[in-house]
């Protein structure tokens, strides 16, 4: 079977001719043209509007006698309980053409298409960072995706009296059980492993399995932590005590550091479409992309914010020659685990070399990092260049007034005007909303507001 990815034409496709696989169906005047495969008619008319152009039309009509659909067309359909005449958001539409000269209609996992196949309104895509169903809901139909963790599903919800009104949902399940209800088939969930350490694989597949049972093989994707020098015997350094961890996150064995990576790969072989988490700088990517991940990510907030804090003290020091900033400085490091809590006496010299090299890296002050997204940059740019067709991008952890618009203009410059539909932006619902309005909106609001009441 060959595959003629129909999508990639589509609904805006220029079609004067008005062609449709329905075109190349048998009329009941005429003797030539295809029929439908018995008993497929009520799905093969989910299609049959479908536009190709006039090119591939004239391919495919002395070629194709049979008009079908797949099996994997059917399950989807059934699945999702699709109402007449429709297929499911969340899929592109595939046709391929047997030696025997059926062709048949297929249904593609692919987030950037909404019902029918018609692609979703832009490319760049939108995710939010919720378990929260009476947040979500609101928004449910702008996502492409959603992103949870245990700090989502737990803190920030289940055993927060605020969020979870009246203590209605009690478990993990219950919460993706309503939040897989809202969102329909077209949006991807994003689930994290409760415990990503002390599991064996079988568990890990077990628990893994559980997420797939409720979101279905269509919408699930398991988050993956990078795990550094974290592992089963030293996690507990985290839980306990003053919660301070022995080490640098680059003082790790090889096994340990590659953990995530090959559970990712371990998922994947599974059939489970993995989200490799916790990226923070660039120099994790290519490493990352080993891991023929379907998301990776560019954690932007705190990262920026601590840069801001780095160069505020290292100012502060170059203007005064007062130590007290590098000494804060240490301190600052400390706290933010770029040193290990054994490295409190670390020589004030080396921290400032730290620190000055991590500005540099970081681009912190010329055009490629000033506003915080060289790392988003930087994985555009690999992205480009992967074989990787599938792999989308997430930008997440932002807040305050300035990341979501410099992300914005970021993805209309030239350069990366050809990525959007590689980027998924994902936050949390609220912070999203704050970038449907201007000031203005208020000013013409009490304007038309008060005409309608017939004021002046």
């Amino acid at each position: 079977m060959f595959f003629d990815s129909i999508v990639q034409e589509g609904y805006g496709a220029l079609t004067e001719a008005g062609c449709t696989i329905g075109s190349l169906i048998r009329q009941s005047d005429s003797t030539s043209g295809a029929s439908i495969v018995r008993g497929e008619e009520e799905y093969v008319g989910r299609v049959l509007e479908f536009p190709v152009s006039l090119g591939l039309y004239r391919k495919l009509k002395d070629l194709v006698q049979f008009v079908g659909v797949t099996k994997n067309f059917r399950e989807v359909v059934d699945y999702f309980k699709t109402p007449k005449g429709e297929t499911p958001a969340g899929f592109r539409i595939e046709c391929g053409l047997e030696a025997n000269g059926v062709l048949r209609a297929n249904l593609v996992r692919d987030i950037s298409f909404d019902k029918n196949g018609m692609k979703r309104p832009t490319r760049l895509l939108f995710s939010a960072d919720s378990a929260n169903p009476y947040e979500v809901e609101p928004i449910s139909n702008m996502l492409a995706n959603l992103t949870c963790n245990p700090g989502i599903v737990y803190d920030l919800f289940i055993n927060n009296p605020k969020a979870n009104v009246g203590n209605k949902f009690k478990t993990r399940d219950e919460v993706m059980t309503e939040l897989g209800r809202i969102l329909g088939p077209g949006v991807d969930i994003s689930v994290e492993l409760n415990n990503p350490f002390s599991k064996s694989k079988e568990e890990i597949l077990e628990e893994a399995a559980q997420f797939r049972e409720i979101l279905s093989k269509y919408r699930v994707v398991i988050k993956v932590p990078h795990t550094g020098p974290v592992n089963a015997e030293n996690v507990n350094e985290l839980l306990t005590g003053d919660k301070k961890f022995h080490c640098r996150a680059n003082q790790c064995s090889t096994g340990d550091a590659f953990r995530g990576h090959n559970l990712a790969l371990m998922l994947r072989e599974n059939g489970y479409r993995v989200n490799f988490t916790l990226m923070f700088e660039p120099y994790q990517t290519q490493l990352a992309l080993q891991a023929r991940p379907y998301f990776i990510n560019s954690f932007i907030r705190h990262r920026m914010m601590q840069s801001a804090t780095i160069k505020t003290l290292l100012d502060a020091y170059n203007m005064s020659g007062n130590s007290k900033f590098i000494v804060d400085l240490r301190k600052e490091l400390i706290e933010k685990d770029y040193l290990s809590a054994q490295e409190a006496e670390y020589d004030l010299l080396k921290v400032k070399e730290m620190a000055e090299g991590i500005l540099k890296y970081r681009n912190f002050e010329d055009h490629e990092g000033i506003d915080g997204l060289d790392s988003v940059r930087h994985n555009l740019r690999v992205l480009k260049n992967a074989n990787l067709p599938d792999t989308r991008l997430i930008i997440c952890s932002m807040e305050g007034e300035r990341n979501y618009p410099e992300i914005d203009k970021l993805l209309s410059e030239p350069e990366f005007s050809d990525m959007q539909d590689k980027v998924v932006i994902t936050a949390e619902p609220n912070y999203l909303a704050q970038f449907t309005a201007s000031s203005q909106v208020i000013s013409y609001q009490r304007r038309f507001m008060n005409a309608a009441k017939g004021q002046k």
